[in-house]
């Protein structure tokens, strides 16, 4: 835990210091001022005017690199080096402690590489400096050293806050990379829980238009039908709201099972091994409940087979035939290479306005890898949220989804994940 000194009050964090919280360093100068005013320096004038232009030299360093004008900076922390050397080679005595200010104007102008050369250059002018005095031993090292570790502190103390600045943009765009997740994550939810809810309250409320007349009771249970569902619909929009609602594959298949009756559809289920446990039941829910409702909308089939393992789930159906005959690039470049097959095409045409797609995908939704069409191809019907992103649920988990059309007809969608320790 962090001593009460630096912890930041209120979760404001500290700012780093400005141009006017360096400034107190030129007060390094007042043995200067003291010396020269009692009269230890003579001639007092070049003493004033080497320590005036010395402040002033410091102040532009300071304020030109807090700007952002490194060069101009440069030149200015140069020239101070020339002055504090060449009024410490004169005077001695109280100019020789300019040298650490001359480190702080380093730390500050400097960065990188060049703080480190620059600062031990510096640091062997002092001591030569100092030495050429006739200064001991003991004045020549702590002279170097106070310059070297003034410089050091400066330096990493600046180095230490661009580099919490760099954090905390990073934890703000990590925040906001959250936030799009979670809302992307909210609207796959919402794209999986209402398409299948409302497939399944489209298929009854055809059933109830087609009873009315004929069988008013049948009409009528249909009806009730409609308005559980809409109720279970609505009950799983709140959690999905809240967060807590999963999909348990159980719940799944019965849900299932009663959708595709209402639509005139068998479904055989089918269990491999042991039933899958935990966030991997959860996970092939979502499988099974995407795999049904595309089959409800889209594939105009008469039965269905769920496959479910401790790590797998595939939904099949006989929808729709994939083309009269199977689709693979060796037929499909055949026929477009021989031109005794366009009139027949042209007449298929007319006389069927609206043909069947040569491979069921459902509307909204880019066709996955297929032999047919490999991973980048763009799909048919543009963009959609169902099986992409229920492709990046799993690959979340490590496993992979694949998905396609059936050489005798129909489509089917399979999930895989890595073998669990039960299994594996």
């Amino acid at each position: 835990m962090l001593p009460a000194h630096l912890t930041p009050l209120d979760g404001k964090p500290h700012r780093p210091p400005g141009p006017a919280g360096f400034m107190p360093f030129a007060l390094l100068g007042v043995g200067v001022v003291a010396e020269t005013v009692d009269g230890t320096l003579r001639p007092a004038w070049p003493s004033w005017t080497g320590l005036a232009a010395g402040c002033a030299l410091y102040a532009a360093v300071v304020v030109l690199t807090f700007r952002g004008r490194p060069r101009p900076a440069w030149v200015a922390l140069a020239a101070l080096t020339a002055v504090v050397t060449v009024m410490a080679a004169r005077y001695g005595a109280s100019w020789r402690y300019l040298f650490p200010l001359v480190g702080v104007a380093c730390g500050i102008a400097l960065y990188g590489r060049a703080v480190r050369v620059v600062l031990a250059a510096l640091t062997v002018l002092t001591a030569a400096t100092v030495w050429a005095q006739g200064a001991s031993v003991e004045l020549v090292m702590a002279f170097s050293w106070g310059t070297f570790s003034t410089g050091v502190v400066v330096a990493t103390l600046l180095h230490l806050y661009a580099v919490i600045g760099e954090l905390r943009e990073t934890r703000r765009r990590l925040a906001e990379a959250a936030v799009a997740e979670e809302r992307l994550r909210f609207a796959r939810d919402l794209h999986d829980l209402l398409g299948h809810t409302l497939s399944v309250i489209v298929v009854k409320a055809e059933a109830v238009r087609r009873l009315a007349r004929r069988d008013p009771g049948q009409a009528e249970r249909q009806a009730g039908d409609i308005e559980a569902v809409g109720r279970q619909a609505l009950t799983e929009v709140r959690e999905a709201v809240t967060g807590y609602r999963r999909a348990d594959l159980p719940d799944e298949l019965a849900r299932a099972r009663d959708a595709l009756a209402a639509a005139g559809i068998d479904l055989a289920v089918r269990r491999i091994g042991p039933a899958p446990e935990g966030e991997r039941e959860v996970l092939l829910g979502w499988v099974v409940r995407e795999g049904v409702t595309n089959v409800i909308r889209h594939s105009g089939a008469t039965r269905v087979e769920i496959e479910v393992g401790a790590d797998m789930v595939r939904v099949r159906d006989d929808g729709r035939p994939a083309a009269t005959q199977p689709v693979h690039p060796r037929s499909t470049r055949t026929t477009r290479s021989t031109p005794s097959h366009q009139p027949q095409r042209h007449q298929r045409r007319r006389k069927q306005p609206a043909p069947p797609p040569p491979a069921y995908t459902p509307p909204g939704h880019p066709a996955l890898p297929t032999p047919e069409h490999p991973a980048g191809a763009p799909g048919r019907d543009g963009g959609g949220s169902g099986l992409p992103g229920l492709a990046e649920r799993v690959a979340r988990a490590g496993g992979r989804i694949e998905a396609g059309p059936l050489p005798e007809g129909g489509f089917e969608l399979t999930a895989r994940l890595p073998p669990s320790r039960a299994t594996g």
